[in-house]
């Protein structure tokens, strides 16, 4: 495809990531943002061996993990009996494959200087409401209604809130999910936790308390813990009247070893709350706009796919840009690449979740006796391996990517890689 000139709207990972790949495929590209400083929302996340192939692909591989912190089984256990009631571990499955916990911060930090480094102009401060399609190019207008630039393509990366999604004849219906999280990041020192694994205790399905070493912001800052605690959005209100003190008491009932941590919170504000909605973009594009990540697909964080979904979009987009030889072809093409990836991990976030988030007692009663049980039974173990690590079906070959060899290179323990070098694909310029 010739040079075309496309505006990303949206300075987060997926944004950062599209402007990269396709900047260094010879288009002009700007990024818009609405706050007047790009920064990362959120706590840690857990980067799965798909996400981290896409940030191979751009040369990132060995930033990544020097800030991150590898992360090799998913353990839950039920709060009052001790019983494990999850036990999920990377290496069921071949390949040598593993999880990478990393702070929002050090991502959106990893992709943000490199944008810098390859001089891509990001404008800040625009509130943008609404595309019109003229011409042949997308025009983006502000909430005032006024033009701020017209481009042969606009990718929208602006999350879940989207309102450029929200206003396109694809406006996905939306879903809000019953339960979120607080979330707060934490220091780490003199705590008792497992290095090595994200932790949870579970009381039925009505409490979930987490513990996600998330590794450093930058080069030389302390490591750090994300600690979540599950909850109802209805409920949320209703626990902050009761009190920082009472909430902390419930929690240290449960779960005695977060005290170091409950110890640095002092106030409510350094908990983030995170809402969850379910929601799918159907074609995931509208004449000119196409969208990734959040304003595309959203769904529960059960099996932690998010942030990778999104960069995976952006792979996807960019191969599917340098493949066809007009911008319609491209967007069928991109859709076609994401659709069944997409819908499967959607649908087994939304499978998963009522037997961690809900009211159910006997969704819990049968995760706790009956499921616990199967997932230990051959070949389930690999399977399960295989949908945390977002591999159940191929999502690199659509994308252009060849997946990291994860047993040439492995990671060491303080986080170093033995030898530069990221992964190299059709997808990387």
């Amino acid at each position: 495809m010739k040079q075309i000139d496309i505006g990303v709207v949206g300075a987060g990972p997926a944004g950062l990531a599209v402007a990269l790949f396709l900047t260094r495929a010879g288009h002009r590209v700007e990024i818009l943002e609405r706050f007047d400083t790009p920064a990362p929302v959120g706590s840690g996340l857990l980067m799965q061996p798909t996400g981290l192939t896409v940030l191979a692909a751009l040369g990132l591989f060995d930033t990544i993990h020097a800030l991150g912190n590898r992360i090799d089984r998913l353990h839950g256990a039920d709060a009052v009996s001790g019983r494990t009631v999850l036990d999920v571990r990377y290496d069921a499955a071949p390949g040598g494959r593993y999880g990478l916990a990393v702070q929002r911060a050090a991502l959106f930090n990893s992709l943000h200087d490199a944008a810098v480094a390859d001089g891509i102009p990001i404008r800040t401060g625009i509130n943008l409401a609404s595309t019109v399609q003229h011409g042949g190019r997308a025009e983006l207008r502000d909430q005032a209604a006024r033009v701020v630039g017209a481009y042969d393509l606009v990718i929208d990366a602006s999350g879940a809130r989207s309102l450029l999604v929200a206003g396109s004849e694809r406006a996905p219906h939306i879903r809000d999910l019953a339960y979120g999280a607080f979330w707060a990041t934490l220091d780490g020192a003199g705590a008792h936790y497992d290095p090595t694994a994200l932790s949870q205790r579970y009381d039925k399905a009505k409490v979930m308390i987490g513990l996600l070493p998330a590794g450093r912001a930058s080069p030389g800052d302390p490591d750090r813990v994300a600690f979540f605690w599950s909850l109802k959005i209805a409920d949320v209100e209703a626990v902050k009247a009761a009190g920082l003190l009472r909430w902390k008491s419930v929690i240290r009932t449960y779960w005695p070893d977060c005290e170091p941590f409950l110890d640095q919170i002092g106030d409510w504000e350094q908990l983030t709350l995170a809402r969850y909605t379910h929601r799918t973009a159907l074609p995931p594009y509208s004449g000119n706009l196409v969208f990734i990540g959040d304003s595309a697909h959203s769904t529960s964080p059960q099996l932690g796919q998010g942030a990778n979904m999104a960069l995976l979009d952006a792979a996807a987009l960019s191969h599917a840009l340098e493949t066809s030889g007009d911008i319609r072809s491209a967007l069928a093409a991109y859709a076609w690449a994401r659709r069944n990836h997409v819908r499967l991990f959607q649908l087994l976030s939304l499978a998963f979740t009522p037997f961690y988030q809900s009211d159910s007692a006997a969704i819990a009663w049968i995760r706790d006796r009956l499921v616990s049980t199967i997932a230990k039974v051959p070949p389930m173990p690999g399977l399960l391996a295989a949908i945390v690590a977002g591999t159940v079906i191929d999502p690199f070959k659509s994308a252009g990517l060849t997946e990291h060899d994860w047993l040439s290179k492995p990671y060491q323990a303080d986080g170093a890689v033995p030898e530069s070098g990221a992964v190299r694909s059709s997808a990387q310029i």
